[in-house]
């Protein structure tokens, strides 16, 4: 019993000598001198917040916040984790965002561009009346109003019009349709209508063909049509002349190159509004339409 006594003896001092050992990452608190409020109001200042247990002798882990709120991803020790702080915050200021090779960042923003269904039209579709004369008084708004509107309708028929009337404009094809007979002249003038009609749907096609190889993004169907309306509005008052002065006329070669002119503006302002280009391209999207119309039916003679 004495021994027993003894060996207890031992452990109690040697406990008693050695000090209390904290876990890794830990302070003891500060040694208390004396009571009361003010002694315990200081441990408090001095108190560290509540921590889980860790294993006696390892190092405490604390969670990365940079695998929060990630699917599937526990902190340390089996703790879930909370959302990310720094989600979100790639597009503020301050901060960047990766993209990859060909992605277009801002493709869901509210840039508009021509011809594309998922923009809406710059606005409403136009009656032919008020068409027709907004493209000889206001043809900058009328072609931006109408840059995704086709115009299939009043293009076809003024062309067909235009290029049956346009027939007797011309001096040897007007003396041939007069001397000739009615079951003649008839087929003759629907044919002549008819091959005005293909050539400026060809002509249309060509211009919307440069304007899109030289960087315009235009749907195809307003460009050919309001080509077409160009076309055969342009030269109404040099065709008018011609009916009474003959198309070899001076003045009318003269009123013929006026007009030439008004359409390479126009073709530029359609093109340009069209196809959202600068308007030297839209210049030379409209180069062959305004060559052909210039040796066929400003100046027949050439």
């Amino acid at each position: 019993m004495a021994g027993f006594r003894i060996g207890r003896g031992r452990e109690n001092r040697t406990s008693q000598q050695q000090p209390q050992q904290q876990p890794y990452g830990r302070q003891a608190p500060p040694p208390q001198h004396g009571g009361g409020a003010g002694q315990q109001r200081r441990a408090q200042q001095h108190q560290w917040p509540p921590q889980a247990q860790q294993p006696y002798g390892e190092p405490e882990y604390f969670d990365d916040p940079y695998q929060q709120g990630r699917p599937g991803q526990q902190g340390a020790y089996g703790r879930q984790t909370g959302p990310d702080p720094y989600a979100g915050t790639a597009n503020n200021p301050g901060h960047t965002q990766a993209f990859s090779v060909g992605e277009d960042p801002y493709g869901a923003g509210n840039t508009y561009r021509a011809g594309q269904t998922g923009t809406p039209p710059a606005g409403p579709r136009l009656h032919w009346k008020e068409l027709l004369r907004g493209i000889v008084l206001r043809p900058g708004p009328t072609f931006w109003q109408m840059r995704d509107h086709a115009v299939w309708g009043p293009a076809l028929i003024v062309t067909l019009i235009y290029g049956m009337l346009a027939l007797f404009g011309f001096d040897q094809a007007r003396e041939d349709t007069v001397n000739a007979t009615m079951a003649t002249a008839i087929p003759y003038v629907l044919t002549t209508g008819v091959a005005f009609v293909i050539a400026g749907l060809i002509l249309g096609a060509v211009t919307h063909t440069l304007a899109r190889q030289l960087g315009g993004d235009g749907a195809w169907q307003p460009t050919v049509g309001l080509s077409m309306l160009i076309m055969s509005i342009t030269d109404v008052p040099r065709l008018v002349f011609a009916f009474f002065l003959g198309g070899e006329n001076g003045f009318v070669q003269i009123l013929g190159w006026l007009t030439w002119l008004a359409a390479g503006a126009l073709f530029t302002s359609m093109v340009s509004k069209s196809h959202d280009l600068p308007w030297p391209k839209a210049l030379a999207a409209s180069a062959i339409q305004l060559i052909a119309l210039l040796s066929l039916l400003k100046l027949g003679t050439l």
